[in-house]
């Protein structure tokens, strides 16, 4: 995973061709009713619930769906509380991992994510371990073949991004967080498509796996994302295309 796309980019294929919809809802309607919970229900003011809704309707959410969602969230719809915690440890051959969780039972999500450390050839660590090798950064992926260079640097760079840079088929964009809505609204008012659009955490720099190692790692990787308890999951694992593949 040279580079942070591709394992999201792996992500985005596979749910769009599996039969995990109902999974990646679960988690969205969960992000959805936290950020409208923690900001208010009217997007226009609140950038996180803006970037959830989009990612819902990314994944053809039902709007009745989002809705519910937001109402939950302001209190006009009783619905469960959520807590937002993390948790960070190593993976195979010592990659570093940062999982994000949004659950009602603390125990219940450290449990199932200490399991899947332990079952993959890693270890869960002690809170900050790994968080110092990530940066927290605006990011979109644009495919190479739907867009020129120059125009994405243009739109990009002008509303405050702060690099664009090749990653194999695709550009990334990566952005301060601050400066994320402004760059992503710009790239859209230049009619560019982008694949993939999110604040995320990014590696300072990548741990090369191979072999069994790799497998290990693309098998927690796969692990964490089925919980139902993890939003997100981030990793500095470099693995080779073909593997990945």
């Amino acid at each position: 995973m040279a580079g942070h796309s591709k394992w999201a980019n792996i992500k985005h294929r596979k749910g769009a061709q599996d039969a995990r919809r109902g999974k990646i809802f679960t988690k969205l309607i969960k992000e959805i009713t936290v950020a409208a919970r923690m900001g208010g229900g009217d997007p226009a003011s609140n950038p996180r619930l803006r970037r959830a809704l989009d990612a819902a309707k990314a994944e053809n959410m039902p709007k009745d769906n989002m809705d519910r969602a937001v109402k939950k969230g302001t209190g006009e719809l009783e619905g469960v509380s959520y807590e937002e915690s993390t948790y960070e440890g190593y993976g195979p051959g010592g990659a570093a991992v940062f999982v994000e969780s949004l659950t009602d039972n603390k125990n219940r999500a450290v449990s199932e994510i200490r399991h899947c450390f332990s079952k993959c050839g890693g270890n869960l660590g002690a809170g900050g371990c790994v968080a110092w090798m990530f940066d927290t950064k605006g990011y979109l992926v644009v495919e190479k073949s739907a867009i020129d260079e120059d125009q994405l640097m243009e739109a990009a760079l002008e509303a405050g991004a702060e690099d664009v840079r090749e990653d194999g088929s695709n550009f990334e964009v990566i952005t301060a967080p601050e400066d994320f809505e402004a760059v992503r609204e710009a790239i859209d008012a230049a009619g560019i498509t982008h694949i993939a659009a999110e604040v995320t955490m990014l590696p300072q720099n990548t741990t090369s796996l191979a072999g069994k190692e790799a497998q290990q790692m693309i098998r927690l990787m796969d692990m964490l994302d089925n919980c139902d308890d993890v939003q997100k999951v981030y990793t500095n694992a470099d693995i080779p295309d073909e593997m990945v593949a």
